[in-house]
């Protein structure tokens, strides 16, 4: 497999995932905005120009949560996902998605309005609803958890999506102040190896 991967992006989950899972992969690098991520060839593989994109012999495929639930049912061998006549499988679909429909779009707010525009361009308001967005985005996060290691039972793709978005969400300035379940979480998870070695990559 050939992951298209740049730093400090939704590709390191794909990093994360096959590392966790012990899959051999290629990195297939670039830099954030690199130009060529628009070459006609690129595009063919994502037509975004984003990572990450995957490439697995004659299948190509994008967009993060469906490469972790692409690698999962074809490689994972029944590893990091609950059966689907488990009590948490609901649970895991839940937080498989909930990454993408309900932190990240507060994340990416963040990463233009603070990293990407000028300071002159700036909004604060975007600034402060994106935090408050994801202070309230990560209160269920951390009503989940619990006394709970994971989302969904033993580790999961849903903790790859979700634990993610939890991490780069805090590390932009989300208050998790009063979240302990969230703080521990993304503790937890950052100590793994699997993502020790991804956010190096």
């Amino acid at each position: 497999m050939k992951i298209y991967h740049a730093p400090n992006t939704r590709s390191v989950r794909i990093v994360w995932l096959c590392e966790e899972l012990g899959l051999d992969y290629e990195l297939e690098m670039f830099k954030l905005g690199d130009p060529s991520m628009r070459d006609p060839e690129y595009l063919k593989i994502n037509p975004m120009a984003r990572v990450p994109s995957l490439a697995d012999g004659d299948v190509t495929i994008f967009e993060s949560g469906a490469i972790v639930e692409y690698i999962l049912t074809k490689h994972g061998g029944g590893r990091m996902r609950p059966n689907s006549d488990s009590a948490d499988f609901p649970v895991y679909l839940q937080w498989l998605h909930y990454a993408e429909g309900m932190i990240m779009p507060h994340v990416n707010t963040l990463v233009v309005e603070t990293i990407l525009l000028p300071e002159d361009r700036r909004n604060p308001v975007n600034i402060d609803r994106a935090r408050k967005q994801l202070t309230r985005m990560l209160g269920a996060v951390d009503q989940a958890l619990g006394d709970n290691e994971f989302l969904a039972g033993e580790f999961s793709g849903a903790d790859i999506m979700t634990g993610h978005a939890c991490t780069v969400a805090a590390r932009l300035g989300a208050d998790i102040s009063d979240k302990p379940n969230v703080s521990a979480y993304i503790k937890r998870l950052n100590e793994r190896p699997g993502l020790k070695k991804a956010f190096a990559t």
